[in-house]
This record gives structure tokens, C-alpha cells and sequence, in this order.
């Protein structure tokens, strides 16, 4: 029976499988997977705001990406949990909504915190005698504040786009959050003028970034070649190899699943990608900035005794 969007009051969430050994194996994984992040993302916090060794512009993005990982992860984490362990796979129309919206606005503001980050690590290695000065607190402050106001106003114009379709093809997404292939596969009618906004948005929310970051490491590495010591090198390789990879996954796995034409998704493919961007990377990326990092181990010492 044909549905419009002013009698749909609700969306049943498919999630990654019916089986329901599979689901518990899941929960499990996911429920781990979650409180680590929780832990790990709160610990590099106040790690950053307790010490003042950690208080340079490099940790204040650092901290700034925990902070957006935390409210990212968490955005879909619960739900899935419930999903896994309920026989309920509702989710209200003003929940998918929200999802929708928190999701787009999020995934938006890391791609340009990722690329500030970038830009951060570029000033360290060309100019490190003006760094305090280059990078001033002003400047990262405006940065962090700029991705937050210019991609959620992003994200609400694509929210009211995705939400203005003609959902006439039913109420089941076939994925573990609201998400736009899943909701497009769902509409009816022409969808030419959404997938013209969809890809405006993708240019300039991900594309954009991804080209700047790519310049910026470009004059990276040729700053890192007129470096003559060794241990140059390998001091600012240890600075932006964790970045340049985590980077590398987060844009790819995006660009992956939004950037293809609608004839070649395969939702399930789709869902083992989106896990990693929406539950794995936000569990890695503390361990990666804190594992690897001589001041971050030094400052939790520090903490613990």
C-alpha cells in the first residue's frame, strides 16, 4: 500500500541481520566497541584540558576530534544496540529525522576539522620557529567554530530535501541508520533536483576538503625533502602518518558510498562500509593520536600517580 510522508509516522530498520545468535555476537561487539570509544575519547579530553604541556594548537584539534567523535559515535551507537537486542526496529519519523540531520551535520564538520588538522601540520613542519604564532588560538578557534556553523547549515538543507521525498515505496530502510541511499531507494517520482543538491553538498562538504588537504600534504612532503637529517624525516613522518591515514579511510569509505551513481549500491556492502566511519574510526582515533604519542602517555602517567 502506497505511503505518503503526511500518514508515515515511523521507519523499520532492517539492521545487519534477522539471525538471532548473530544479533547477540553483534551486541556484543558493538556494546564493546562503544564503551571503548566513550572511555578512550573521554580520557584524551581531559588528558588535553588538564595539562598544560598538552595545550598547542596540534592537541586542540586533537581534542576537538575526540569531542565530535564522542557525539558522532553516539549517534547511532545506542540505537544499534537496541536494534540488536529488540524485537522493536522502529524508529519515529522525527528520530529518523534527527539521525539524519546530527549524521550529515557531523560527518561534515570532521571533513573539515581533518583538513584544518592538515593545515596545522603544515605550519608545524615549514614554519616551526612561527608556529605559536601562526596558529594563534584565535585562528583554531575560528576554524573549529566555522566547520561546526557552515556544515550543519549543510546538513540542514540536505535533511530537508531527503525528508521533503515522496516516501511511497514503504517504510523499511534496509540499513542500521537513516541514511540517504537506503531513504532515496524508498521515494518515488523524479529525484533529479535532490541528487543535483546531494552532489553540490558532496563537492563542498568532502570534495573541497579533500583537495586541500592534498595540497597541504603535497607542500608537506616537499618541506620534509629539504629536510638533511634522518631524523627530520622520521619526526615529520611520526607527525602526519596517523593523520594522512585515518584520513585516507574516513574520506574513502564516504566518497565510496555517496559518490557512486544509484544503479550500483549494494546496501549491504554499504552497511559494512558505514560501520567503519560511523563506529570503528571514532573508537580508533584516540588509541591512534594516544598509543603513538610520547605527550599523551606522559600526561597520563602524570594523571595516574
Amino acid at each position: 500500500m502506497e505511503r505518503s510522508n503526511h500518514t508515515l509516522t515511523e521507519f523499520i530498520l532492517v539492521g545487519f541481520t534477522t539471525d538471532p545468535v548473530i544479533q547477540l555476537v553483534l551486541f556484543v561487539v558493538f556494546l564493546s566497541m562503544y564503551s571503548l570509544t566513550l572511555v578512550a575519547n573521554t580520557t584524551l579530553i581531559i588528558l588535553i584540558c588538564n595539562d598544560s604541556w598538552l595545550h598547542t594548537p596540534m592537541y586542540f584539534f586533537i581534542g576537538n576530534l575526540s569531542f565530535l567523535d564522542l557525539w558522532y559515535s553516539s549517534v547511532y551507537a545506542p540505537k544499534i544496540l537496541v536494534t540488536c537486542i529488540s524485537e522493536d526496529k522502529s524508529i519515529s519519523f522525527a528520530g529518523c529525522v534527527c539521525q539524519f540531520f546530527f549524521s550529515a551535520g557531523l560527518a561534515y564538520s570532521e571533513c573539515y576539522l581533518l583538513a584544518a588538522m592538515a593545515y596545522d601540520h603544515y605550519v608545524a613542519i615549514s614554519k616551526p620557529l612561527l608556529y605559536s604564532q601562526a596558529m594563534s588560538i584565535k585562528l583554531c578557534a575560528f576554524l573549529v567554530t566555522s566547520s561546526y556553523l557552515g556544515t550543519f547549515t549543510n546538513s540542514s538543507i540536505i535533511t530537508k530535501r531527503t525528508f521533503a521525498l515522496n516516501f511511497c515505496s514503504g517504510n523499511v530502510i534496509d540499513d542500521f541508520f537513516c541514511d540517504v541511499p537506503p531513504l532515496v531507494k524508498l521515494a518515488c517520482g523524479r529525484k533529479d533536483g535532490y541528487r543535483t543538491v546531494l552532489y553540490f553538498l558532496l563537492a563542498s562538504n568532502v570534495i573541497i576538503p579533500t583537495v586541500f588537504i592534498l595540497a597541504s600534504y603535497l607542500f608537506i612532503i616537499a618541506t620534509i625533502l629539504r629536510i638533511r637529517s634522518t631524523q627530520g624525516h622520521l619526526k615529520a613522518f611520526s607527525t602526519c602518518s596517523s593523520h594522512l591515514v585515518f584520513v585516507t579511510l574516513y574520506y574513502g569509505s564516504i566518497l565510496y558510498i555517496y559518490s557512486r551513481p544509484q544503479s550500483s549500491y549494494s546496501l549491504d556492502r554499504n552497511k559494512i562500509i558505514s560501520t567503519f566511519y560511523t563506529v570503528v574510526f571514532p573508537m580508533w582515533n584516540p588509541m591512534t593520536y594516544s598509543l603513538r604519542n610520547k605527550d599523551v602517555k606522559e600526561a597520563l602517567n602524570t594523571l595516574i600517580k
